[in-house]
């Protein structure tokens, strides 16, 4: 079979999975004793039912758009064609679950909701919501910038001077081992404000990860290649941003990229004990009254959006280290 036909084959398939799952959605009647409240969005009146198809048929029009965009570029357009089965496997999944969770409610309520459930918490205070995930992402902004800059001085000067290395490479292998959230009380004494003592939580996941590669990078850095750029008159400073930093690039960000999850982690479990707003805040209000649908919500904007900064994280180290390319196999 020809690469064009293929791809649209391609295409057909990974959107097929959400069109069942939007059509079954409709001619399947609901079993279960259910209704579904409307509310105004965008203008319009739609119930949770009606917004988890919009939401299937959006799906749908993105992997288009997207197939579109990716035809041209042959990496791009082998990646798709190889996430065909995987779509249309998800989408066959989310009509199973609406199934279970909405259309039957086999699965046990109210712990388990379809995803039309889910939708009612987007559709309903789809604010609230938001405030929210923007409170979070401030939170995790501050504490994740801070605590990557602070990795990087710590770890390049403990590299790069051995009397550094001495006193604080003990400090960093003691305080690896403890979760940052044990320091969780210490913070809400010492820092003025429950949100400064998050992004203090936050900054040291990070810090602890990023300081050890970035010192073991440095650390690592060729004698030959450091004594050429001394030859050629390169003094302390030439060395170390020139030679020692670039040549830890590649473990300052396997660095950076595993700290992202510790900060996602403590940035949870930060906002559980103590926060006035975050998704984790927003997941503990709904779990006291049993509205697990909110809670299914919460983790589905956390997910998006670690997805989002991952994948933002992994461009930015693409373009960093597109000299690697031709380099490693």
């Amino acid at each position: 079979m020809k690469t064009g036909g293929k791809y649209i084959l391609s295409v057909i398939l990974g959107s097929l999975g959400f069109a069942l799952a939007a059509i079954l959605n409709i001619i399947v009647p609901v079993k279960a004793d259910v209704s579904f409240e409307k509310h105004i969005v965008a203008g319009y009146l739609v119930d949770s039912n009606e917004a988890y198809r919009i939401v299937l048929l959006a799906i749908i029009i993105l992997f288009i758009l997207k197939a579109i965009l990716d035809y041209r570029d042959e990496a791009r357009r082998k990646k798709y064609i190889r996430g065909a089965k995987f779509r249309f496997v998800m989408g066959i999944l989310l009509f199973v679950w609406d199934a279970l969770g909405t259309k039957y409610q086999i699965l046990t309520q109210p712990f388990f909701p379809g995803p039309a459930g889910i939708m009612e918490a987007f559709i309903s205070e789809g604010d609230f919501l938001w405030k929210n995930t923007l409170y979070s992402l401030r939170l995790y902004l501050y504490g994740f910038i801070i605590g990557t800059f602070a990795g990087i001085v710590t770890g390049t000067l403990v590299g790069w001077f051995k009397r550094v290395d001495y006193w604080i490479s003990p400090i960093l292998k003691v305080l690896g081992v403890v979760p940052a959230v044990v320091w969780m009380p210490f913070a809400l004494t010492l820092l003025p404000t429950a949100f400064g003592a998050a992004v203090f939580l936050i900054a040291v996941s990070v810090w602890i990860l990023v300081a050890t590669l970035t010192a073991a990078g440095v650390k690592e850095t060729p004698k030959r290649q450091l004594e050429a750029a001394r030859t050629l008159g390169g003094g302390q400073a030439y060395q170390v941003f020139h030679v020692a930093l670039p040549h830890a690039m590649p473990q300052i960000f396997t660095g950076i990229t595993t700290a992202n999850g510790y900060a996602f982690t403590t940035l949870v479990m930060a906002e559980m004990m103590g926060q006035p707003g975050g998704l984790g805040y927003y997941i503990n209000a709904s779990k006291v009254w049993s509205a697990y649908y909110k809670v299914f919500a919460a983790i589905i904007v956390m997910a998006i959006m670690f997805s989002i900064i991952t994948t933002l994280l992994e461009k930015l180290q693409n373009y960093m280290l597109r000299w690697q390319k031709g380099v490693l196999k």
